[in-house]
């Protein structure tokens, strides 16, 4: 892997730090949750109504109990994913309520949507999991989504995936059906299966649906992404230094509070903080200071020593055209080369994680493939110069005939799965253009897609769960 690339110094990263902990302990935040509450103020923090002060020496020792790397477990063990150190972790966009079809309308996303980006995922070499709320199933009630979701990722998927983060209830949903999946709960504590995403109410504040899930997740030693989404100019100072320091305030008290719960719970430090476009008053993940903010944060996650999560292919683009792939391109590389290493929002998302695009996941996947390409860097092994093979062509010839070529372009150089690199004729006898060929890929994908093999008796015990809990909530 590449060496990774600091946007801060030192010193700033401990003027971040530093403001931060004046923030917790001068301003606090509000936790509308009393089981929190209760934990935090059993700890000795200082709790007037639902705001807690919090002691820096708390803080800091609180955080320094997470741990800087650890494992998502998958079915297939060939996909579990380690999580921090050097890894990067590519999935899916995330919670998007609609879909943007190739001619620019829109619609609800739906059951399908989801069940067919979790298939997209699963056939991805690019996507290392299925993520999670890929397209909100907008038809199915909301007492039962999680339970359809996660059963989902489960059937039509053996890569890792993402539980629910919608209160106490549903999260204990997500991870009984982990328990099922992988033979019980103190399994499952032991190698973590499911990490969810847990995010702040900016300005500091954390409300009751996240808290309670932080909680049952803590409790059973699963994994949670910790994020705070701060819009410079609305929700956040318009200042990008304030934002930050506000930023790393809240992921902050979210770790600390998951630690005291269970000692040693994995927690990735989550950032999605973008601006307000002041012409609009719209959130806008597309751009230099959002990408700033992701590369920022990489940094602050590596001092506490903890896994790093920021966005990917990000646009607020309608359509699948140019800005969607300079935006996502500068967003998502920007995340790969300062060591994000939990890319949420990889393929698929536009306008402001509003909508979700089939073509746009497939022109994002392939952005992912070249950024990944990217990153492995230059092989300087001593066969690698190949000198004997020049040797052999000297002065004036080629290498396409030579057995070296054949033995090495394979490893060396990334076939493209997307853009078109054909003479003019070539492409002249279709002319499709991106889009068109991403229509064609995504829809064959689907229509060449295989489920993995899943135990039956396990199938007939998730359904059976399923059924029972829906039964209850309906």
């Amino acid at each position: 892997m590449l060496p990774k690339f600091n946007v801060l110094t030192p010193e700033q990263v401990n003027q971040v730090h530093e403001q931060s902990i004046k923030i917790l302990s001068e301003i606090g935040v509000e936790f509308s949750y009393q089981p929190a509450l209760d934990v935090l103020k059993g700890k000795g923090q200082r709790v007037e109504g639902q705001r807690v002060y919090f002691r820096r020496q708390f803080v800091e020792e609180q955080v320094a109990k997470a741990p800087a790397e650890f494992t998502l477990h998958a079915r297939n063990l060939q996909h579990n994913l380690v999580v921090g150190g050097e890894n990067i972790i590519y999935m899916p966009g995330y919670g998007a309520p609609f879909i943007h079809e190739a001619d620019g309308t829109r619609r609800n996303s739906n059951m399908q949507d989801f069940e067919n980006f979790v298939k997209l995922s699963h056939m991805s070499p690019n996507m290392h999991m299925t993520g999670g709320n890929a397209a909100e199933p907008t038809e199915i009630p909301d007492a039962i989504r999680h339970l359809k979701m996660v059963h989902s990722s489960i059937t039509y998927s053996d890569k890792c995936f993402m539980g629910s983060a919608s209160g106490y209830d549903k999260a204990n949903d997500s991870i009984e059906m982990a328990a099922l999946l992988f033979g019980g709960r103190e399994v499952i504590k032991e190698k973590p299966a499911l990490i969810c995403l847990i995010n702040s109410v900016t300005p500091l504040k954390y409300d009751d649906r996240m808290l309670g899930a932080l909680m049952a997740y803590a409790e059973a030693g699963q994994a949670m992404v910790i994020a705070s989404l701060v819009m410079a100019g609305s929700t956040g100072p318009a200042t990008m230094a304030g934002a930050l320091a506000l930023q790393n305030a809240e992921v902050l008290a979210g770790i600390t509070l998951a630690q005291s719960i269970n000692p040693g719970t994995p927690v990735v430090y989550g950032s999605t903080s973008a601006i307000t476009d002041m012409q609009t008053g719209s959130l806008s993940i597309g751009n230099p200071e959002g990408a700033l903010f992701t590369s920022a944060s990489a940094q602050m996650a590596r001092c506490y020593r903890v896994p790093s999560r920021g966005g990917g292919g990000l646009s607020d683009a309608k359509i699948v055209d140019a800005q969607a792939g300079y935006e996502s391109m500068m967003t998502l590389m920007a995340a790969s080369v300062t060591g994000i290493n939990f890319v949420l929002h990889t393929a698929g998302i536009l306008q402001y994680f509003m909508a979700m695009s089939y073509e746009k996941f497939i022109v994002d996947d392939e952005i992912a493939g070249m950024v990944l390409r990217y990153l492995k860097g230059i092989d300087f092994a001593e066969d690698k110069f190949a000198f004997d093979v020049i040797t052999k062509v000297g002065p004036g010839g080629h290498f396409l005939t030579q057995k070296h070529t054949k033995q090495n372009h394979a490893k060396e150089l990334r076939r493209t799965q997307l853009s078109d690199r054909v003479s003019y004729d070539g492409w002249a006898k279709e002319g499709l253009d991106t889009n068109k060929r991403a229509e064609r890929q995504w829809k064959a994908m689907l229509a060449e897609y295989q489920a993995p093999a899943l135990d039956s008796q396990l199938s007939q015990a998730l359904h059976a769960f399923v059924e029972k809990k829906t039964a209850e909530y309906l």
